[in-house]
């Protein structure tokens, strides 16, 4: 069973992406309990993988109000991603490639841990996303159409 925390619809709307991986998250008490309290903004977050390791760059957890300062997290602070040793390597050779980035697709909870989505894209031009928003448009129409000639 997996709840969902939060959605980057923008990596949809400015990507293709061709593969995704799933990751475990390295956090603080403070920061689960702000995502606990749904206080979470993956909207610009990415991984970059530096030194054979994965970082997520971008995830906005904003501090829990009653932590003290001693105890609280930077929101923005740069987080470790867990993954196993050929996924990096995978990754890595996949981000060598010109074009293509990790953006981050989801966070989610996974039994009681917090992992996160990331996948392998490649930026979308203009007309790439015009193009998908007239598919989607057909899309709409067809099914309205079938559910009018349905209903006679």
């Amino acid at each position: 069973m997996s709840t969902e925390i939060a959605t980057n619809r923008k990596a949809g709307r400015d990507f293709h992406i061709t593969e995704k991986y799933e990751a475990g998250l390295v956090l603080k008490g403070s920061e689960v309990k702000s995502i606990r309290a749904g206080k979470v903004n993956v909207s610009d977050a990415f991984a970059r993988v530096e030194n054979h390791q994965v970082f997520l760059y971008g995830c906005d957890i904003q501090p829990w109000q009653t932590a003290g300062d001693w105890f609280n997290h930077a929101a923005k602070r740069p987080r470790q991603l867990l993954l196993h040793k050929r996924e990096i390597l995978k990754l890595a050779n996949a981000t060598a490639v010109k074009g293509c980035s990790l953006p981050l697709l989801r966070i989610y909870w996974k039994d009681r841990r917090v992992k996160v989505e990331i996948g392998v894209g490649k930026g979308k031009t203009h007309s790439d996303q015009r193009q998908d928003l007239k598919e989607k448009v057909e899309l709409r129409e067809a099914q309205r159409e079938m559910s009018r000639f349905n209903q006679r």
